[in-house]
């Protein structure tokens, strides 16, 4: 039998413990977790004090129930507003606006409107030719959103995290952060997305199983930076009610922002007619309509966000022993 300890060579995911025996105490007040100080999560070594507490402002304890998951929620909401709105209306807001004018500038349903009154048997001669413009400016503008997106992700989840953990913060040094974890926060999305899309071309079911057991990518990306759809998964396997319960709410608030922005936009710009960038006036007009209407998503986004950080710290606390201390230094 070697005498080297559990997990030697390897670090541990969270909450994954060896056998009790010789050097590896029982954690006080949380049975079933042995301690293990000085051993390594992800590269770093848990410094005394680490460990569940139960009035921690980020990490929800095991029996709170959902009052404790939605007062930690309205607590970091609270915190982080100041820099978390910026965050928000600039990789957020400000992208989906400008994809909103530019598919408006490529839409060619007029000109097909027009093309069809006088033969409506024939497609436009150019409708091929719009078709692949429009969808060109859809999923290229959509993939270079999602790039900015991910950015403000990791930015609002640092400051999150650090904000909880009582460090200072500021929008340069979150933005920094953002730009740094982007790209692979941003691969992995795409895999997600791809996997999401895929069920729902299936059946209706399987995408939407896929959509909540992949709810936790992000979170799991920025934290622990090691298999992101594996551990998204485990953790919906291992909690099903509980996740379930936290991203269903989530993403009905996510879904009832995007309908409410996208009516109010669709009848704001109704005035402007059919062609409403025919002409510069209307241009302006449509233009800062676009942005206006845009800022009525910023609630959505900030309950996703912090819902979804607030999610993945109560997940880790039915793992084991962790508080936002150790969540903040883990995002590194």
């Amino acid at each position: 039998m070697s005498d080297q300890p559990p997990h030697a060579g390897m670090p541990p995911y969270p909450g994954q413990q060896g056998p009790p025996g010789p050097g590896y105490p029982a954690q006080p007040g949380y049975p079933g977790y042995p301690a293990q100080p000085g051993y390594p999560v992800y590269g770093w070594y848990q410094p005394a004090g680490y460990g569940l507490d139960p009035a921690d402002p980020l990490v929800t304890p095991p029996g709170a129930g959902l009052g404790g998951w939605f007062a930690r929620c309205v607590g970091a909401a609270r915190r982080g507003w100041r820099l978390l709105l910026p965050i928000l209306v600039l990789t957020q807001v400000l992208p989906a606006a400008v994809l909103s004018v530019l598919s408006l500038a490529v839409d060619p349903s007029a000109r097909w409107d027009a093309a069809m009154a006088s033969d409506s048997a024939a497609l436009p001669a150019t409708f091929w030719v719009d078709l692949s413009a429009w969808l060109v400016v859809l999923v290229g503008g959509s993939l270079i959103f999602g790039l900015v997106q991910c950015v403000g992700w990791a930015a609002g989840t640092w400051v999150v995290a650090r904000q909880a953990a009582g460090e200072p913060v500021d929008l340069g040094s979150a933005l920094r952060y953002g730009l740094r974890r982007a790209l692979g926060l941003w691969g992995w999305t795409l895999i997600s997305t791809l996997i999401i899309t895929v069920g729902f071309c299936l059946c209706f079911l399987p995408g939407v199983y896929a959509a909540f057991a992949l709810a936790m990518v992000g979170p799991v990306y920025l934290f622990e930076r090691r298999d992101p759809i594996g551990r998204s998964h485990r953790m919906l396997r291992d909690r099903l009610g509980l996740l379930l319960g936290r991203v269903a709410l989530v993403i009905g608030v996510v879904i009832g922002g995007s309908l409410v922005a996208g009516l109010a936009e669709s009848v704001a710009i109704l005035p402007f007619g059919t062609t409403p960038l025919d002409s510069p006036g209307s241009t302006v007009g449509v233009v800062l309509t676009i942005a206006v209407v845009a800022v009525l998503a910023l609630p959505a986004y900030l309950a996703q966000l912090v819902g979804l950080v607030v999610t993945y710290a109560e997940q880790r606390a039915h793992e084991g022993p962790v508080n936002g201390a150790q969540l903040a230094a883990e995002l590194g």
